[in-house]
C-alpha cells in the first residue's frame, strides 16, 4: 500500500511538472495573436512607438518562452527584445542557421509573397547559445513594407 502511495505521488508530481512546463511554453495560436496585436500597434500608434514597445524585453510582446520581433522588407531588423544588437546591422539577410538556411531571407520572402506564414529553422532559445528547432509565424503589416514575427521552439514534447 505504501508503494502505491509513492507511485501515485510521483505520478501527480509528473502531471504537475508537465502542466507547469506547458503553461511556460508559448503556442502557435499565441504567436499569431501577438503578431496581429503588434501589427495593430504599428498602425494605431506609429512605427516609433511600436519599435520601442516590441524591442522592450520586459514589454507586452515578450511572454512565456518567446517574443515578437519587427523587420522591414529589406531585411533590416527594427526591433528585437532578446538580441537588440541585430538592429545595429544594415540587414540580416546573410545570417544563416547551422543548416545554412538563410533564415531572414525566408522571412522576407514569406512576407512579400503571401503576407503571412510559418518558417522553420534553427535558433537559440533566449539565454542559450546552442540552436534549437524553431518555427516562426511571419505576418506582414497591412499596407506597409514591414512584418512582425514570433515563434515557438519545437522538439521533445509537442505544443
Amino acid at each position: 500500500m505504501k508503494k502505491m502511495h509513492i507511485v501515485f505521488a510521483l505520478f501527480l508530481s509528473l502531471c504537475f511538472s508537465i502542466n507547469v512546463w506547458a503553461e511556460q511554453s508559448a503556442t502557435k495560436e499565441e504567436c499569431v495573436l501577438k503578431c496581429h496585436e503588434a501589427a495593430a500597434l504599428i498602425n494605431s500608434k506609429g512605427l516609433a512607438a511600436a519599435i520601442k514597445e516590441i524591442g522592450d524585453p520586459k514589454g507586452n510582446f515578450v511572454w512565456k518562452d518567446t517574443y515578437v520581433f519587427l523587420m522591414n522588407l529589406d531585411g533590416k531588423m527594427l526591433a528585437h527584445p532578446m538580441q537588440p544588437e541585430l538592429t545595429q546591422l544594415p540587414h540580416c539577410l546573410l545570417i544563416t542557421d547551422p543548416t545554412d538556411k538563410a533564415i531572414f531571407v525566408n522571412f522576407v520572402n514569406t512576407a512579400r509573397s503571401v503576407n503571412q506564414g510559418w518558417v522553420d529553422y534553427m535558433w537559440p532559445k533566449p539565454g542559450k547559445k546552442s540552436p534549437s528547432k524553431k518555427i516562426t509565424y511571419v505576418y506582414r503589416v497591412h499596407g506597409k513594407d514591414l512584418f512582425v514575427a514570433a515563434g515557438i521552439y519545437v522538439g521533445g514534447m509537442m505544443y
